[in-house]
């Protein structure tokens, strides 16, 4: 699928690899920015691949920069890639861009490391954990900060995920995540599609932090617009 050079006017391009994620910042921007323009691209084939692949090839990070970089070039003043799995390779191609290219995860990353030490990773897709472990690994160095990670794989609710059934799939998840937190001073969400659940999770020892609210706004402040403020 070749990427899309045509203008779309959007002060914030996202490129998604599930389509259930442009609700998810429709409502952001409408709470938190109204009148920002978004534009979207969903690219489920990318994280088809990966997960097909076993992680990402060569091949992958090629089309994937290649999508970010159209969606520049449409007239965005940023650009976010939505998917965790592919998120590294947004700031790839931020090396290659006249524009802000950001992975939606970074701010929760930076978030994360100034807040805990013990930082447990919950991620729905095995090919999730270890770009968010490098993540977190390389926001800690950032910012001189020594950090323990754990790791929690809840792949058994993926495929409700795929099947479209996501009050399975976000209530699977919150019912591993007073677990998880037993274990650990602060949690991340390695993937924004399991965000609900840390609501459904209730009350938790410990912060559950999730990357589609933190990252919006950070996305809006490059674009110029403050909380609260029309595009």
């Amino acid at each position: 699928m070749p990427p899309s050079f045509a203008p779309h006017g959007a002060a914030v391009a996202f490129l998604h690899t599930a389509a259930l994620h442009i609700e998810t910042f429709e409502r952001l921007r409408d709470e938190i920015a109204p009148g920002l323009r978004l534009t979207h691209v969903v690219r489920e084939d990318l994280l088809a691949a990966t997960e097909k692949a076993g992680g990402l090839t060569p091949a992958i990070s090629l089309r994937t920069q290649e999508a970010l970089l159209a969606l520049g070039h449409g007239g965005a003043r940023v650009v976010v890639c939505t998917c965790s799995t592919l998120g590294a390779e947004a700031e790839k191609a931020a090396g290659e861009a006249e524009i802000p290219v950001m992975r939606i995860d970074r701010p929760m990353a930076d978030r994360a490391v100034r807040e805990g030490r013990r930082i447990g990773i919950c991620a729905a897709l095995a090919p999730t954990l270890q770009p968010t472990r490098a993540l977190l690994e390389s926001s800690a160095a950032r910012a001189g900060r020594d950090v323990e990670l754990r790791e929690f794989l809840f792949d058994d609710v993926w495929p409700a995920f795929r099947a479209g059934r996501l009050d399975d799939y976000h209530a699977g998840i919150a019912a591993r995540l007073g677990e998880a937190a037993a274990h650990v001073d602060l949690l991340v969400l390695a993937q924004a599609s399991m965000a609900p659940a840390a609501r459904l999770a209730g009350e938790l020892a410990v912060p559950v932090l999730s990357s589609p609210r933190i990252g919006f706004t950070e996305a809006a402040r490059i674009a110029g617009v403050r909380a609260g403020e029309a595009a």
